[in-house]
């Protein structure tokens, strides 16, 4: 049941548009910022396609920005879509893990990334893309909000994905209700299921917990093709074509020092580039749940994924 006619090889150019930072965990900088987690990792996944993923964001001039476009440029992404501050920084996350690995965010504020804007090469860009995956946090600014829905209205044949990644208070309803117009695709977890439907007015029906009439309310309301929703542990459910999909959770074995932190947007990433590949959703399910899984077992958003998971989006 193919979602998205198959790409031909050089020609599926996925977008991560969004925030471009470093993650600050124990002290140490890691690689992160939901859209570049995406793209690092739907990058890897459409190699075996000849297609490839690349950022849209902004960063500063500074030694992190530099630091940030070194470790894309050596993961093989093309740098051409992220633009520089001359006077804000390239931003930072403070990021606590606790005993379980779960993660909560302190987002500085002031970067780089709040400052993007629509250029020329963004709507050539947005023109010819075949998906793009954005969310709400970097819409907080009035510049970086106008600047992805421009971008979504100038890709109307793209795939185009809310992973809804609600932080801190950068959100409101205006922001989700018009991030889910302009989008053919939804990923969201449990906790910001809840918090959607409270901020939609959701139906009475809808609100009163059951995950499966707030789903179906969703695709409903806001004509969606697919919706994906994670639930940590236990996997992804996919709704696609009025079916519910799921899968069992593939266990990984975590490494020292593991976190949670990436998985859900390598789980995104699996997803995004499985129904590009117009795999059927089953498939699509199993390589989601196992990117994130590997994901979650390692320190960071970013590990490489291995040769035998990135080699499965090309069979």
């Amino acid at each position: 049941m193919p979602m998205k006619d198959a790409p031909t090889p050089g020609t599926a150019l996925v977008v991560g548009l969004g925030e471009a930072l470093f993650d600050r965990i124990d002290g140490h900088f890691i690689l992160g910022g939901a859209p570049v987690n995406f793209a690092v990792h739907a990058h890897q996944m459409l190699q075996p396609t000849g297609s490839e993923a690349v950022v849209a964001s902004r960063i500063g001039v500074d030694p992190l920005g530099e630091r940030l476009l070194d470790e894309l440029s050596s993961r093989g992404l093309d740098n051409a879509w992220i633009q520089r501050d001359e006077t804000a920084p390239t931003g930072v996350v403070e990021v606590d893990v606790d005993a379980a690995g779960h993660p909560s965010y302190t987002i500085n504020t002031g970067a780089a990334w709040d400052r993007f804007e629509f250029t020329p090469d963004w709507a050539e860009l947005a023109s010819r893309c075949r998906a793009v995956c954005f969310g709400t946090l970097a819409q907080r600014s009035t510049a970086s909000r106008e600047a992805v829905r421009r971008f979504l209205a100038e890709s109307p044949g793209a795939m185009r994905v809310c992973d809804i990644n609600l932080r801190q208070q950068y959100f409101d309803r205006v922001t989700i209700h018009a991030s889910l117009e302009a989008s053919t695709v939804l990923k969201l977890n449990e906790e910001e299921l809840a918090v959607v439907c409270e901020l939609l007015e959701a139906p009475p029906s809808a609100a009163a917990g059951d995950v499966d009439d707030a789903i179906r309310w969703l695709i409903e309301a806001y004509e969606l093709e697919a919706l994906a929703f994670t639930r940590g542990e236990r996997g992804v459910l996919l709704y696609y074509g009025g079916q519910r999909f799921d899968e069992p959770p593939t266990p990984a074995t975590p490494q020292p020092g593991a976190d949670s932190v990436g998985a859900g947007d390598a789980c995104c990433a699996a997803l995004v580039v499985g129904m590009l590949r117009g795999f059927p959703p089953e498939r699509i399910l199993r390589l989601a749940n196992q990117a994130g899984a590997l994901v979650a077992s390692h320190r960071g958003a970013t590990p490489r994924l291995p040769d035998e998971l990135a080699a499965a989006f090309g069979a």
